[in-house]
């Protein structure tokens, strides 16, 4: 037993360990009879891919995702803590003073979940053949589930760094070609389709349904199904411009959320359970979004279900965490406590003044810049917007509760997670999220030049877009009763729809690590970087006017640098040319 135990962690340790383009130079040769031995068993499989969600949690990997989608936005600036130095490296970036000597500009965390996801996809198949409890529709969940966690990698690369090095291959020999030229963004995008769409159907549709006491309750949410694969799909169209695409994805989404919502409607009815369905058809209009207090004036049970409990209704997929790490042996959320804060200390991030200045001087609102902006629980629930640089409360309260008896004084009583006991999820898509996306996709789908041909053709695009953005927002309005002058304004045009999805995309998404990458795809649809430029007057860290101007123009600013380490090892990576090396020697490229 110590023996094959030994052999087995020796196995995980060198099929896992790879950590990133840099390190496979350095990969030694590998034990091959090692690796027959541990790939025998259903549970090497299961352990390997359990730790391809294991890498994707660390904290390293999920601070990136915060630090990539946010950490360059109006969202949010430096903390006190920040400007005293308690991390240069994202201060240079809120400043705008990137370089590629930054250690938020390395991406071995994501290199190492591919590598552990194309170790699966190389010997699962052999574990088939050997273990007959392993059976083809194991097998080929497996495939599906490793080659979404290895797309959503290679999709925060691209959204980040553009172009990046494309393997589908494992590497584990010193004799496989390691410093691959970078794939162009378009080839690798739609490479992820391709993959995607050939194992869509072989996904888990559903975990069975266990108590929420049990480990494997968060399995819906927490792993791959096909609701996930079919979110990534959605938004990978969406990137790619093919609008009809990303509508059918939204709504195979939409549409399973529904079923799951009826089922559960029925066991209440059942069990007894009463729901109020007249009050949620009116605010949700039979979206099964997760709604917030309908009883009195106490409001902020979506905060919570959502962010605080997590493996909502709402969640498709989320990384997981536990509030008692040291009793169950997992991990708490880290990186929201040294980003957002805890109980005991603010976050290296704190919301932008600009969120204060739009809550209170209407000529300059932003945000949010609606007749309800008073009453919309976002405003209580995202971060403490009635204070200048307030804390980011998203993630980081466990729970909120908003006092809306008098619309007119609204107050929120709050508490945050301890520093050692964060277990929030990082979600990383819900269903607001991909209804939002089918709301964008409707509005570029509309005609420019209106005619009268189009008129009609136009307007049942922009009335469906409206009440996906129209809902969203009315879920989080504090009021029990809701009339039509609380709803948002109907948009009329195009550019209208277009503002008002963008828009409702930062009130709903903000701190979720989206709004850089959405101001992204704003860019490169328009093919010029005014998307960005009219956000960094925004930004509180940045000189405005040196970062209007390296901005301007230059499609390369909204990337990413490569990182000089890897820029070492691998010399076919070429450097963005918008960024400094931070370094005085240079690289020269080999031909």
């Amino acid at each position: 037993m110590k023996t094959r135990y030994y052999q087995i962690i020796c196995a995980i340790c060198i099929v896992c360990g790879i950590t990133s383009c840099s390190d496979f130079l350095e990969i030694k040769p590998q034990n091959e009879i090692l690796f027959e031995d541990f790939w025998s068993e259903k549970a090497d499989v299961e352990n390997i891919v359990t730790g391809c969600y294991s890498a994707l949690s660390e904290d390293g990997v999920r601070r990136r995702m915060m630090i990539w989608g946010e950490a360059r936005t109006e969202n949010v600036m430096a903390s006190e803590r920040t400007k005293t130095n308690a991390d240069p490296n994202l201060y240079s970036i809120l400043k705008e003073d990137i370089k590629a000597t930054n250690s938020y500009t390395t991406w071995d965390g994501f290199y190492d979940v591919i590598n552990r996801c194309n170790t699966v996809l190389k010997y699962a198949p052999v574990v088939a053949e050997k273990d007959p409890s392993y059976t083809q529709s194991d097998l080929k969940a497996t495939i599906a589930e490793v080659t979404a966690l290895r797309s959503l990698c290679y999709f925060y690369l691209i959204r980040t760094f553009r172009d990046v090095p494309f393997s589908r291959e494992a590497f584990t020999d010193d004799d496989q070609k390691m410093d691959l030229e970078a794939t162009p963004f378009a080839e690798v995008l739609d490479n992820l389709i391709a993959d995607l769409e050939a194992v869509k159907g072989d996904a888990v549709k559903r975990y069975p349904e266990v108590k929420r006491s049990d480990p494997k309750y968060r399995y819906q949410t927490g792993r791959i199904t096909q609701d996930a694969i079919h979110a990534l799909l959605c938004e990978l169209y969406l990137w790619k411009g093919d609008y009809d695409q990303c509508i059918n994805y939204a709504d195979l989404v939409i549409n399973s959320k529904k079923v799951i919502q009826e089922e559960q409607d029925l066991k209440n009815t059942s069990s007894g359970i009463s729901v109020d369905k007249t009050a949620l058809k009116e605010r949700l209009e039979g979206y099964p979004l997760v709604n917030d207090n309908l009883k009195g004036s106490s409001f902020g049970d979506a905060y919570e279900t959502i962010f605080a409990d997590g493996a909502s209704k709402e969640s498709i997929l989320e990384l997981s965490y536990d509030s008692n790490p040291e009793k169950t042996g997992m991990t708490n959320n880290s990186a929201i406590v040294e980003l957002y804060g805890c109980d005991n200390k603010t976050g290296l991030l704190v919301a932008s003044k600009v969120l204060n200045e739009d809550y209170e001087v209407s000529s300059s609102r932003k945000v949010f810049a609606d007749e309800n902006k008073k009453v919309d629980a976002r405003m209580y629930s995202n971060c403490d917007c009635t204070t200048e640089g307030g804390r980011i409360m998203k993630y980081a309260a466990d729970i909120l509760t908003i006092n809306a008896a008098s619309t007119t004084n609204i107050t929120v009583s709050k508490s945050y997670f301890t520093e050692k006991s964060n277990g929030s999820p990082w979600i990383i898509y819900r269903l607001a999220d991909i209804m939002l996306m089918k709301a964008e996709a409707l509005c570029e789908k509309m005609d420019d030049d209106v005619d009268k041909a189009s008129d009609a053709y136009n307007k049942a695009l922009l009335d469906t877009a409206y009440q996906l953005v129209n809902v969203i927002n009315k879920r989080s309005i504090c009021k029990q009763k809701l009339s039509t002058s609380d709803f948002l304004k109907a948009p009329t045009t195009k550019t209208q729809l277009s503002d008002l999805v963008k828009r409702e995309r930062q009130r709903e998404l903000m701190f979720e690590g989206k709004r850089w990458f959405d101001l992204v795809r704003y860019c490169l649809r328009a093919n010029n970087t005014d998307a960005i430029v009219n956000i960094v007057t925004n930004r509180e860290d940045v000189n405005k006017s040196f970062a209007q101007n390296f901005f301007k123009n230059n499609m390369n600013a909204i990337f990413w640098p490569y990182n000089n380490e890897e820029l070492k090892v691998n010399r076919n990576l070429v450097p963005n040319p918008a960024f400094s090396s931070g370094e005085n020697s240079s690289y020269e490229k080999s031909k």
